[in-house]
Order: structure tokens, then sequence, then C-alpha cells
């Protein structure tokens, strides 16, 4: 093995352990030493697209294919770039070429099919999942992605099962215990134990599959993290909240919060939205009264002071309307490009007379506003908001007092559906399976609006038709 091949190894070890600084100094060292070491740039290219700097990456892989044409790599990696900056035709050339020079290229063909997907060319992508699986039937991604997809078009036949391959995903969470996995077994005085295994937002959302199972007779135990506890002690049919770290007590069966909505559909033929735990305004999930309405007197002085500084002036009265906005997911999820929104897109809604704009954005994302010309229209909550009585309790109660929640898809928007709260969801042109591909409601949430892309990348419609609304709300 040459120095440079030692080197590219070692620093290709760093890249994967997560030290992105020393990988970089390897793949540079290469490429100072010799500019004509292809594989030193498609390395270099790899990392740049892991820290999302897609075009730099383009440039890179641009350099390795003018030193070797012949590099379905590289091709592949470029295409993969292109798809990021929403260069389809470009990047459709690009997997056409990985796939001439290695027809059975199995990172090729879900690219290619990815590109087409995420275009909003749902068809096109699933013939290449569907080629893709010619060359390598037990591809577990593979299966998966068309899982995904088969969901998102309503076709609940096809899409559970191949969704399920997702179980041969390392990482899966189960719990330790030689009790089965439920599949629609009858659950009479059985006990089964839930669990979530994704993120905040799909915990949230499916919850509510407990109480069809406490109606099917069961005893239902839920596992969760911790500070998911105060919230979740008020979802409907759960017998006991055990912790995530925790012993487990006996129990006949286990399953994911997401494998239930799955196998009840086995069962009936139809999906267990949870319709009857919402009325006019609640949803199923709460806080305590007192919580909420120490909000509503927080927001109510907020309001007073606010009139006090105001100078009297004629107007027609209008009303006025609390709005929470919230724009930014986890910047880590592979779908995070495609669903968050920048601050400033929301601009609009800071023009209405009579709608006070809430921060609900914490963590990432919240440093936009201190950047953004927004930053004297929308106001921050307090510090201390979720850091005592578990995650989410404050923003929950918060999300009470508001007349309105304008977000992206985050956990913010499954708990201002799960509390009832008047909710306007920000989507991708092609969004998460449980949206759908059409429509400006769902069964998921009575009290949410959908509010679709028609084009990729382009937030300006939904965003009027927001403000439209909103406008419309305050006469």
């Amino acid at each position: 093995m040459s120095n440079h091949q030692l080197l590219l190894q070692q620093g290709w070890q760093q890249h994967q352990a997560g030290n992105l600084d020393k990988a970089e100094q390897n793949y540079r060292q290469v490429i100072d030493s010799n500019p004509q070491n292809a594989d030193a740039w498609v390395f270099l290219g790899i990392l740049q697209f892991d820290q999302r700097q897609f075009e730099i990456s383009t440039a890179s892989y641009r350099k390795a294919l003018k030193i070797r044409n012949s590099y379905p790599i590289a091709w592949n990696n470029l295409g993969n770039s292109l798809r990021m900056l929403g260069s389809v035709d470009e990047a459709e050339e690009c997997f056409i070429t990985a796939l001439s020079q290695q027809p059975n290229y199995l990172s090729a063909f879900k690219n290619r099919g990815t590109l087409w997907i995420w275009a909003g060319e749902i068809e096109q992508g699933l013939k290449w999942y569907q080629e893709g699986l010619k060359h390598h039937p037990g591809e577990v991604e593979l299966h998966r992605n068309l899982g995904v997809i088969h969901l998102l078009l309503g076709n609940y036949e096809i899409g559970w099962p191949e969704y399920r391959w997702r179980w041969s995903f390392p990482g899966m969470y189960r719990p330790t215990t030689n009790a089965p996995t439920w599949k629609g077994e009858p659950l009479e005085n059985k006990t089964i134990l839930l669990y979530p295994e994704q993120g905040l937002g799909d915990a949230i959302q499916f919850i509510r599959v407990a109480n069809e199972l406490k109606r099917q007779g069961a005893r239902v135990y839920v596992q969760i993290g911790t500070r998911l506890k105060a919230l979740f002690c008020s979802a409907p049919g759960v017998d006991l909240l055990v912790d995530r770290d925790g012993p487990l007590p006996p129990f006949d069966y286990h399953a994911s919060f997401i494998e239930v909505i799955d196998y009840l559909y086995q069962i009936t033929g139809e999906i267990a939205w949870g319709k009857d735990l919402f009325t006019n305004r609640s949803g199923y999930l709460s806080v305590s009264d007192a919580l909420i309405e120490y909000w509503r007197h927080w927001f109510d002085g907020r309001s007073e002071s606010a009139d006090q500084q105001k100078v009297a002036k004629p107007q027609t009265e209008r009303k006025r309307l609390r709005v929470g906005i919230n724009w930014q997911g986890n910047p880590d999820h592979h779908a995070d490009v495609y669903r968050s929104i920048p601050l400033d897109m929301l601009a609009p809604l800071a023009n209405i007379a009579g709608v006070e704009l809430f921060s609900l954005q914490f963590g990432f994302g919240s440093e936009q506003l201190n950047q953004s010309n927004l930053k004297s229209e929308v106001t921050k909550l307090p510090d201390h908001v979720d850091t005592d009585g578990g995650a989410f309790t404050d923003t929950a109660a918060i999300l009470e007092n508001l007349d309105m929640v304008v977000t992206t898809d985050t956990s913010v928007a499954h708990l201002a559906g799960a509390v009832g709260t008047k909710t306007s969801l920000l989507l991708g042109k092609v969004p998460d399976w449980r949206w759908l591909r059409s429509g400006s409601s769902t069964p998921w949430y009575p009290q949410m609006q959908l509010f679709r892309q028609s084009q990729f990348g382009a937030w300006d419609d939904p965003v009027a038709d927001i403000e439209s609304q909103l406008r419309n709300a305050t006469v």
C-alpha cells in the first residue's frame, strides 16, 4: 500500500469516526502532494457533502472526473450533490453515466430513485427503486423506500409489508425481552408494551394507539424517555409509563407505536386515526389547568404592556390573534433540507394588523431570529420554557393559549395537533408519508390545515395562502 493510499485510508477512518477536521487534513495532504489523485478528490467531496457544502463538493467530484472519467463512484456522488442543489436533469445524466460504467451499481439506483421522488416524479422514482431490486432483491433500504412511497400514495396493502424491512436496519430499538412482537393477536386480558421507534414527533403522534388497544381489552404499558413522562401521563389508554432505561415489568407482547398502526390495518383494513380522541378545541394530550393559566397570565400581561405603549389612533376594530411560528426541524434529519424553511420566508405574516407572532423555535434555528429583520416583530418566549416539569409541558400550555400555529413538519406540529390547537402546516412538495400526497386536511389532526408546495423548494405560494387565511381571520 502506497503512502497516499495509507493516508486516504486513515482519513476515511477518521471521517467515519466523525473527526472531520482530521480527515480533511489527510485528504488535503494527499492532494497537496499529488493534485492528480482522483481518489483524494472524491474523499474530499464526500466530506464536503456530509458537511452540506453541496456546491463545493461538486467541484471536488468534477476535479476527480477530469482526472479519471471512468469512475462510477465519482459520477454517482456528483449526481447526489447536484440532486441536493436541485439540478435534477444534470444529476440524472450523472446517474445514467454511473450505471453505464457499472450496471449493477446499487447506490446509483438508490440515488436515481430518490432524485425523482424528491422532484415530485413519484412513478419515475419507484421505477428506479424497483430496477435496483432486480439486481439486489434483498436490499433493505430499497424495500424500505418502496414502503415509504407506497404509504405516501395511500397504497397501504403494498406499503406496510415493504416498510417492515426497516427492522433490518442496525440501531432500530427493541426492548430486551423474550416476549413476542405483537402482530395482531387478540389482546383481551393481555399486557402489551409500546414504545416509539423514531423521533419525538412520531411518539407524540402515535401514542394515540394505546387507547385503541385498551379498547380491545389490553393492559397497556408505554416505555418512554423520562422527560416525556409528564406530557404522556395525559394520554388516554395508558395504564403505566415505564422509563426507557429502567427495569421492565412483565408483559405478553411488545410493539412500536407504528407497528400497531400497521397491524391494526391488517386486521380492520383501516388506519387507526383515533378521530374520537378529538373534540372541538382539545386533543388527546394535555397539561394541568394551573400551567395553562400560568401562561395565560404571561400572554395577557404582555398584551396589556403592548397596549400601553401604543399611541392611540383611530382604526378599524380588528381581532387580535396570537400566532406561534416554528420554521426549523432537526438539521440532522435526512429530509430537513426539504421541509424546513428560512425564517425570513414568514415575513409576510408580520405585516398583518392584529396578529402577534411568537417564536416556538427552540434550539436549532432559533439563532435566525437574532439575525433577521423580523427580530422586533416576533416575540421570544422566556428562557425557562420546558426547563422544569418535563419536555413539552410548557410548550403544550403555551399552545393552548395561542389562536393558531404556523409551522413546518416538526415535533411542534404534532404537539399542536395533539393538544387541539388550530395549526397551519407547511409541507414540501414530497412530504413525509403520513401527510399523503394531496389534500388540505389530515385525519390525524382535525384542527390542522396543510399548505403544500406546488414546486420543489418554492415556499412563496403556501406562505401567501397562510397570510390570506390570517388576514381573513382578523377581520
